[in-house]
């Protein structure tokens, strides 16, 4: 493959170096120029060969050769409109987060002018660390796109967040900075996350049990389609791709954010599971333990009635229904009642789909009738929901 490349692709020690292989395939596949750098870590792992052969240049690695260029990590950096950093491990994203320039990696990091994407791979334990979290939000604040981690199964036989992420969600990103181009391309997209929490006191909450993941593959795939994405993310396990995060973790927080910006969004995704009550009083310190108490509640705001009642013009909204079962009168109600375009029915009893696991299954009602999107990842649930959706857009 001639010419510079697009991508420089960073791979660092762990074991989920192998599957970056598969990303190296997926981006050349598609006519990216992919020119890969390895820390001496990362090659205990996989074969620099491997990668030679797939991105079709020599590889960049800590030992070199006698034909590299003398200043390999700055003639590669200068030229990549994107470093991709996948895996990435624990000790990388803390070089990364304060300029440690150590390996041909983490000295290309600082030449480099493109957009950093970093996809971390760890142990649960070391990516739920302070530690960690403050190096992530280092780089968020300097303007990183994270993609993942995952939840699963873990190389040392641990379950919990730390797989990278799928090298398509990863190269979906990639192509989306090189060509931000799509059908969704400068709109302004605003999608909610999670499951809010209403404070008891100052340790407790009632609550629920969204993970978010749904709303954050609708941010993901939204910004895949050039969207202008701003997520409220409400506790989620998982946070987006990239766009503007904001913390939103009680319905107030929610309420009042959406007010702040659902006015000047193009597309609103409401699929956080905002709470329907709230304790009427919260204690200020930590409630003692007793042997029962009594807990009056009051009603949250209707979020997603305020903003059919006073929707603007060609904006497109989506609600999201929860429900035990699949009552489609219930859902027809629901979008007539609320004002929106689209309601999303997900059956919550189910065991095998909804809150709390990596896959769902929806139906879509809209003005025409229904349409059952089968099980499937959430990604590819929040495809199916977004193909439907640029129908209803304004043309």
């Amino acid at each position: 493959m001639n010419g510079e490349p697009d991508v420089l692709l960073g791979i660092s020690g762990g074991i989920a170096g192998y599957r970056a292989a598969e990303l190296v395939r997926l981006l050349v596949r598609e006519g990216v120029g992919v020119q890969v750098v390895m820390t001496a870590a990362a090659e205990r792992f996989v074969g620099s060969t491997t990668f030679a052969g797939l991105s079709r240049r020599p590889v960049l690695t800590e030992l070199g050769g006698a034909g590299d260029p003398v200043f390999p990590h700055l003639d590669a950096a200068r030229a990549a409109r994107v470093l991709c950093v996948a895996p990435c491990s624990a000790n990388t994203l803390a070089r990364l987060a304060h300029g440690i320039a150590d390996s041909l990696l983490t000295e290309s990091a600082l030449a480099a002018a493109g957009q950093l994407v970093v996809a971390p791979a760890m142990n649960v334990r070391m990516w739920e660390h302070p530690a960690t979290q403050a190096n992530l939000a280092v780089l968020r604040d300097r303007g990183a796109i994270i993609v993942g981690p995952d939840d699963g199964e873990l190389a040392e036989g641990e379950r919990g967040t730390g797989r990278m992420a799928q090298p398509a969600a990863i190269a979906a990103v990639v192509e989306m900075l090189l060509r931000p181009t799509g059908p969704l391309a400068g709109l302004h997209v605003l999608v909610t996350a999670g499951g809010t929490r209403e404070p008891l006191d100052a340790v407790r909450f009632l609550g629920n049990r969204s993970s978010g993941r749904m709303g954050i593959a609708l941010a993901d795939e939204a910004l895949a389609r050039g969207a202008i994405v701003t997520t409220l993310v409400c506790n989620s396990a998982v946070a987006p791709a990239g766009g503007t995060i904001i913390a939103t973790p009680t319905a107030n927080d929610l309420e009042r954010r959406v007010g702040e910006l659902a006015p000047t969004s193009d597309l609103v995704l409401m699929a956080a599971a905002v709470a329907d009550y709230r304790p009427a009083a919260t204690e200020p310190g930590k409630r003692r333990r007793a042997d029962a108490f009594d807990l009056r509640l009051e009603p949250t705001v209707d979020i997603l009635a305020g903003l059919g009642s006073a929707r603007r013009t060609g904006q497109v909204l989506v609600g999201f229904a929860a429900e035990a079962g699949v009552d489609l009168a219930s859902a027809r109600a629901k979008r007539e009642r609320k004002g929106v375009d689209l309601i999303v029915l997900n059956d919550v009893s189910r065991s095998d789909i909804g809150f709390d696991v990596l896959t769902n299954e929806v139906v879509l009602v809209d003005a025409e009738g229904h349409h059952l999107v089968p099980r499937a990842d959430k990604r590819t649930i929040a495809r199916a929901i977004l193909d439907h959706v640029e129908k209803l857009l304004p043309r």
